[in-house]
Formats: structure tokens, C-alpha cells, sequence
């Protein structure tokens, strides 16, 4: 099991943070990729998530299973999500989402939280991130990282600020999850491959987060930068409001995990033999030229 409880056990190894990127329906790859971290017994110790992100990390951080989870990603749709309102800020209001996540977390308070837990969303007159964590409301938070501009009314916080998806300024939330205090960073980015798939979007709605994806394509390759490893779920043949693709999605995510779980276990290997934070400076470098050859690969 993942959570507080097992961070008492191993007082001297390295922290682990995960970062899950956004990417809408493609989001449900990360349970695969949850999946073969569990199996393999890489604790988690820290979750950032950014949209969908968000919405992954913060039920597996609330304390729910991966089943439960799956269970979700499975069933939803993006009527569960929103609701045609007059505003002239957006087609829909996404309030419908923060109801359906307070009635399904087993929490819904960041004080409450199994995990540590950030999700990521944009100030949208600021134009700069906005990491919600550590007090206050998950469902908000997530809601706030999950509001995709043009299509859902901005929220606004208590501070006054209009929020929108978290995804225009840190789709890959690698800062935040190496702010919470993660050593070691494993990102996870589902939209790396950009859009394999023939033909144009079937909605509005993929119209929008097409556009969106190509702007983030290009600036998820300097949030790589600040993870230790990044996963990489080949489904740019799936776009980004296919909700019914699950399965393939998941097993996406799987496959992209087993292919990097050797390296993850050699990572935590060299963190444990030499406790001193060497390893963020050294692993900097062949990381960086490894992201970039992959990331040439995909282009």
C-alpha cells in the first residue's frame, strides 16, 4: 500500500514524487502505469498532477485503489464532467466534475490526504502557475486543473484569481512534484507522441484540446527536464476526447511503465548506496540528452 503510513519505513531512502501530466481522456493511461509501480513495489511518497493528471493523482493520493480507480476511468464520461451554462466565458460549467469527485473520494481535503498531493492549474490573467496544495479543497483543486479554457467557464478562488487548466503552463508537473520534496522525479507524459490519429477531431471539444496540445507538445520537453525518468504511454493514436478507450489506454500505460521499471529500480538502487543528493545533479545531464533523443524520435 501506498501512503503515510509507509513512510515511517524506510527513514533513510530517497523520496519518491510522481508527476502525471494532462492529456483529458488519454489521462486513464496512468493507471497502467500506477499498476506496474505497485506491482513492482516502488513506493510512492509525493503526487503532482495536471488535468487529468489531477484527477488520477488525487483519488489514488485520497486513498483509493487502482480498481477503484480503473473503475472510474472506465465509466466516465464528459457529461458526468459538465453542463451547458449562458456564460460568455465558456460553452459549459465544469462544477458538475467537483460534485462527482466529493461524491466518490474517500477524502476531499488536502489535510486528509493519504499522499502529499499538488495539482496544477493556470492564473488566467497572470498567465503564471498556480500549485494548489497542502490545505483546502482537493475537489476544487482538481476541478480548477481540469477546466479547459474556451470550453469551461474559468473558476475563481478565494483570492480572487479565474483559474484554468493547469496544462497551458506545466502540463508535465515536474516543479511541483520536486516542490513538494520529492528526490527522485518519475513524470509521466501521455500526450509525448503528439497526434498519430487520421483525421480530424469528432468535437468542439477535441478541437480545443488539439490546439492546446500542440503548444504544450513543445514546452513538456523543459519539464522533462526536471524529472529523473519519464514514462512515456505510446497513445498518440488515441485523441483526446475518445472517453470509450480506456482499455487500450491502460494497457498503453502498462506497457510504457514495464519498459522503464528497470531503470526506476536502478535509480532508487544508487539513491539508497549513496543517501548524500548526488544523484540530482549527476542524472541531469544523461537524462536530459536521453529526452531529447527520444524526444527527436517522436517528432
Amino acid at each position: 500500500m501506498w501512503g503515510k503510513d509507509s513512510n515511517n519505513q524506510e527513514q533513510h531512502r530517497a523520496r519518491i514524487g510522481l508527476a502525471l501530466s494532462g492529456g483529458a481522456a488519454r489521462g486513464i493511461a496512468h493507471v497502467g502505469v500506477l499498476r506496474v509501480l505497485q506491482e513492482h513495489d516502488i513506493p510512492i511518497d509525493y503526487i503532482a498532477g495536471t488535468s487529468a493528471g489531477a484527477l488520477v493523482g488525487g483519488a489514488l493520493a485520497s486513498g483509493m485503489s487502482l480498481d477503484e480507480i480503473e473503475e472510474i476511468g472506465r465509466n466516465l464520461r464528459w457529461r458526468d464532467m459538465g453542463r451547458t451554462t449562458l456564460s460568455r466565458l465558456g460553452v459549459q460549467s465544469n462544477a458538475r466534475m467537483e460534485e462527482y469527485i466529493r461524491a466518490r473520494f474517500p477524502v476531499t481535503r488536502f489535510e486528509e490526504l493519504k499522499i502529499p498531493f499538488a495539482a496544477v492549474a493556470t492564473d488566467l490573467r497572470a498567465g503564471s502557475a498556480v500549485v494548489l496544495s497542502g490545505e483546502g479543497d482537493v475537489a476544487f483543486a482538481i476541478r480548477a486543473s481540469c477546466t479547459i479554457p474556451g470550453w469551461y467557464v474559468p473558476v475563481t478562488d478565494e483570492q480572487g484569481r479565474q483559474l484554468v487548466d493547469g496544462g497551458l503552463v506545466a502540463n508535465v508537473p515536474t516543479a511541483a512534484a520536486r516542490a513538494l520534496g520529492a528526490d527522485l522525479v518519475i513524470a509521466v507524459d501521455v500526450n509525448c507522441e503528439g497526434a498519430k490519429f487520421l483525421g480530424p477531431p469528432q468535437s468542439a471539444i477535441g478541437v480545443m484540446l488539439q490546439s492546446m496540445m500542440v503548444v504544450q507538445r513543445t514546452a513538456a520537453m523543459h519539464q522533462w527536464q526536471d524529472a529523473d525518468l519519464v514514462i512515456m504511454p505510446k497513445v498518440g493514436h488515441i485523441r483526446w476526447d475518445e472517453m470509450t478507450r480506456a482499455g487500450d489506454l491502460i494497457s498503453a500505460g502498462r506497457q510504457a511503465a514495464l519498459s522503464t521499471i528497470e531503470r526506476i529500480k536502478h535509480l532508487i538502487e544508487l539513491a539508497q548506496e549513496r543517501p548524500s543528493k548526488w544523484y540530482q545533479f549527476r542524472r541531469r545531464a544523461a537524462e536530459r540528452t536521453e529526452d531529447k533523443r527520444r524526444f527527436s524520435r517522436l517528432r
